[in-house]
């Protein structure tokens, strides 16, 4: 399968998600997010014309920042702005620095210990600067974060991201799956996770139980 064939399937999806499901702006940014690192687990693992290490793949294909802060963003209340050093971090995220945001974003656990998405936000940046790889500082932010709030899914999602572009899909279902059994049912993310479960098993040809999904 060439990467035109695989980059028009995910744009499918997206213009599908978005206007036939009715899904509305406010979350476009975290469904672009999942199709973002669909398209470089599938580099990793299914493209014949990609190296198999992810360091390689991610200097070809850079993550968007922008992005990350945004999708990051849908699993807090927006109302409520992040500590001074997350939102420090953030600004270097969004221009690719992610060295330097995991420092940002190290200063704010430092403060709060108890800072939920600043952990999450280290794990993220520790992965990126590790070019895609989930290193053990990276795993060590994102099990401090689901350990602080196993209801909040941002941890999970993330960390299950870091293993779909590892090559392991399994556990990325996994994390997903306990991630929606844990989540408020009023949860604004929780449709989010459960349309990209579903196409995380169509693409590995399982059919989910209903109480998998929630629905």
């Amino acid at each position: 399968m060439s990467w035109a064939l695989v980059i028009g399937l995910a744009a499918i999806t997206f213009g599908a998600a978005a206007f036939l499901l009715k899904v509305g702006k406010g979350g476009w940014s975290l469904l672009g997010a999942t199709l973002l690192f669909g398209l470089a687990g599938y580099g990793l693992q299914g493209s014949p014309g990609q190296p198999a290490a992810p360091g390689a793949f991610s200097a070809e294909q850079p993550v968007d920042g922008e992005l990350l802060v945004t999708a990051r963003r849908e699993y807090f209340d927006s109302t409520q702005l992040p500590s001074r050093w997350i939102m420090t971090g953030d600004g270097f995220a969004r221009r690719g620095d992610f060295e330097q945001a995991a420092g940002f974003y190290r200063s704010a656990t430092e403060e709060n210990p108890r800072d939920l998405e600043a952990w999450i936000a280290l794990g993220i940046a520790l992965v990126e600067h590790g070019e895609g790889n989930l290193t053990p500082a990276a795993l060590y932010a994102f099990e401090r974060a689901e350990a602080l709030d196993g209801s909040n899914g941002g941890a999970r999602y993330f960390l299950g991201l870091s293993w779909l572009r590892a090559g392991q899909p399994l556990r990325t279902r996994e994390l997903w799956i306990k991630a929606l059994e844990n989540a408020p049912e009023d949860a604004a993310w929780r449709e989010w996770l459960i349309l990209r479960l579903l196409r995380l098993d169509a693409m590995l040809g399982i059919t989910p139980p209903r109480e998998e999904t929630g629905e």
